[in-house]
């Protein structure tokens, strides 16, 4: 598909065009020298295991927050591994098909842990409670 340019350099089927054309593409532009800060490897800290106490959350909230996350991992597998569609996987679940969609897009923020574990019961999965010792 060919465009001529016009005096804005768009073209006439809307796509813009390039003053210099294919030139320069992919070529570096040269920087100087650099200094050993700069050469340097970035600092990683390492995990606490809870992302949402990484992000800075107090630990009771990180770790509700990696509760309800982990829930919805397990609703988003139950969907994946029995093949459902949204519409299906709605009526396993006793929810509205954009609920699905909303779980199967990851938005855990729409939903509460009670919603969750309701869902995963009516779906046939037992849920069990392991008290585990806080991690320091």
């Amino acid at each position: 598909m060919s465009s001529t340019r016009s005096r804005s350099g768009v073209g006439k089927r809307g796509f813009g065009t390039s003053q210099s054309g294919a030139r320069g593409i992919g070529k570096s532009q040269p920087r100087g020298r650099r200094t050993s800060a700069e050469r340097q490897r970035p600092a990683f800290e390492a995990s606490s295991g809870n992302v949402y106490l990484d992000l800075g959350f107090s630990p009771p909230e990180a770790e509700y927050l990696a509760l309800r996350s982990r829930l919805m991992l397990m609703l988003e597998r139950l969907i994946a591994d029995r093949q459902l569609t949204q519409v299906d996987a709605a009526r396993v679940l006793g929810v509205s098909q954009p609920r699905v969609s909303d779980v199967v897009r990851g938005r855990v923020e729409r939903f509460t842990i009670d919603a969750l574990v309701e869902m995963l019961a009516r779906a046939g999965v037992r849920l069990d409670i392991v008290a585990l010792p806080a991690s320091a």
